[in-house]
């Protein structure tokens, strides 16, 4: 059983990666869009507010340290706790600036999208809705590869009750040794003719 709860890093290496630049994304746009006319109000660069915070930079920081434990668990339990703190994560993004306005006590907002129509659209989704979206979408991927037991897991899993070292070689071995050797292959023998083959030729 403990087995099982091993994974190998590759698991989530790539969601990893990309929820950290997904998660860099979200909380350094608010502070360099501006160099690109491309921001919320406050339109100027570096620019703090609670709204920020608590709208950009959390949901940023989740993100990337879901990425990172996905990045670097070789336990199930903790890949999945990483995985779920980025969903979790991405719906805030997603969520935050139709949640925050109306939060009783703290009304956050996240300002106002600034240019023309297709800007504000462009930054909506570059600042929120579709970042959101992107960061549960990879974590629901994760997720999804983390939740299902492979053969490797289960051979893996066998090699760790039996007190062998989890390493590639035991599943290459295993591997290989489950494929059919095709007819013909160089080093087999030749088999026998059946008698009385050559008479119905």
């Amino acid at each position: 059983m403990n087995g099982m709860l091993r994974i190998p890093r590759s698991r989530g290496a790539l969601s990893g990666v990309l929820l950290i630049l997904l998660g860099a994304w979200g909380g350094l746009i608010p502070f360099i869009g501006p160099y690109f006319h491309y921001a919320y109000t406050p339109p100027s660069a570096w620019s703090y507010t609670p709204g920020r915070l608590w709208l950009e930079i959390l949901p940023a920081a989740g993100a990337m340290a879901g990425g990172l434990i996905l990045l670097a668990s070789a336990s199930r339990p903790a890949a999945l706790f990483g995985a779920w703190l980025a969903a979790i994560s991405g719906a805030w993004f997603a969520l935050g600036p139709l949640i925050g306005p109306i939060w009783p006590g703290h009304q956050l907002s996240a300002g106002t999208p600034v240019g023309g129509a297709i800007t504000r659209s462009l930054e909506q989704i570059g600042f929120f809705t579709g970042l959101g979206l992107a960061v549960a979408f990879v974590a629901a991927v994760a997720l999804g590869r983390l939740t299902v037991i492979a053969a490797r897991d289960t051979r893996v899993a066998a090699h760790a009750s039996r007190g062998e070292p989890v390493t590639a070689a035991p599943a290459l071995r295993d591997r290989f040794a489950l494929r059919p050797t095709p007819a013909g292959s160089p080093g087999e023998e030749p088999q026998p003719e059946p008698a009385g083959s050559a008479a119905h030729r």
